[in-house]
């Protein structure tokens, strides 16, 4: 059960030299574990794993396994260019701690079906402990077709997958296709956190959440209405987050929860460069978001 419910993924604090804050890395994580989260979500897109050295990655995760005590499981993003650095990073996770990976197919060069299934068999390989795909064409400019998928399911310790939301008009019928062509263990999750709650409501098992590593209560309060089909409750809190939807639509939701984590007091960092952080005026708008919420 490790890739159901709420995955919240919260940003790693880190200097402008990509050095992690351990104080504030375990102030986010308390923050989930106290909201029942079901699983962190550390060092993913938002966890800004491909701007920190693996020094660092895994100082993170030896930081939040020291903090969480159990108390939450760990899934850890091992995602990186070579596979051997991608073996490597999972064995460090391993090794600190974690009791799962998340694992993204990212490259430079593009890459063939062929090549990304060689690259997970590889790294699901190199340990005992279950991976999730990071299915993320947003950013790896690869997509994981249904085809590609039920061929990594067939190996064992490759379990779950997280898939990019669709719009409500087409998400059951999306999920209802990746569904068919999997194993019935297989678990399917969703990101993309604007679409994430009809994700949910057509029968995804996850939520791979951004907005939960740092608003973990209301994220929760959501997934919940979610997971227990009770969708007037689900479209009430989730209309109260659209402020933030609409700010990760435009800005990005990785700009956009540094702020909001430098508004609330709970990181004193800005993203790591070239990256820069929000102006002023954008700002003022993720507060009104903020106190759009009191009310979830």
């Amino acid at each position: 059960m490790l890739f159901h419910g709420l995955s919240a993924f919260p940003i790693t604090p880190a200097d402008s030299y990509g050095r992690v804050d351990g104080t504030a890395l375990s102030a986010l994580l308390h923050r989930i574990a106290d909201a029942g989260a079901d699983s962190v979500g550390l060092l993913g897109s938002t966890g800004s794993y491909m701007y920190l050295s693996r020094g660092e990655r895994r100082r993170a995760v030896e930081t939040a396994v020291d903090c969480l005590g159990g108390r939450t499981p760990i899934i850890v993003g091992v995602g990186a260019l070579r596979t051997d650095e991608s073996i490597a990073l999972a064995q460090d996770a391993r090794d600190a701690g974690a009791q799962g990976f998340l694992l993204a197919p990212v490259s430079y060069t593009p890459l063939g079906d062929n090549e990304v299934f060689e690259h997970f068999a590889a790294v699901a390989a190199a340990t005992d402990l279950p991976v999730c795909i990071y299915n993320n064409p947003g950013t790896t400019h690869f997509s994981v077709s249904n085809v590609l998928l039920r061929r990594l399911a067939e190996v064992p310790t490759i379990v779950a997958v997280k898939n990019p939301a669709l719009p409500a008009a087409d998400m059951l019928a999306a999920h209802q296709a990746t569904q068919s062509s999997l194993p019935a263990d297989f678990a399917i999750g969703y990101s993309g956190d604007w679409l994430a709650a009809d994700a949910i409501l057509s029968g995804g098992v996850a939520w791979y959440s951004v907005i939960g590593g740092l608003l973990p209560e209301p994220a929760a309060k959501l997934m919940r209405a979610a997971q227990a089909g009770d969708r007037a409750e689900t479209q009430r809190i989730n209309a109260l987050f659209e402020p933030f939807w609409a700010l990760f639509r435009e800005l990005s939701s990785y700009r956009v929860v540094h702020a909001a984590a430098n508004l609330l007091a709970l990181s004193r960092f800005d993203p790591p460069r070239p990256i820069l952080p929000l102006s002023s005026a954008d700002r003022q708008r993720v507060t009104a978001a903020l106190d759009a919420l009191s009310s979830v």
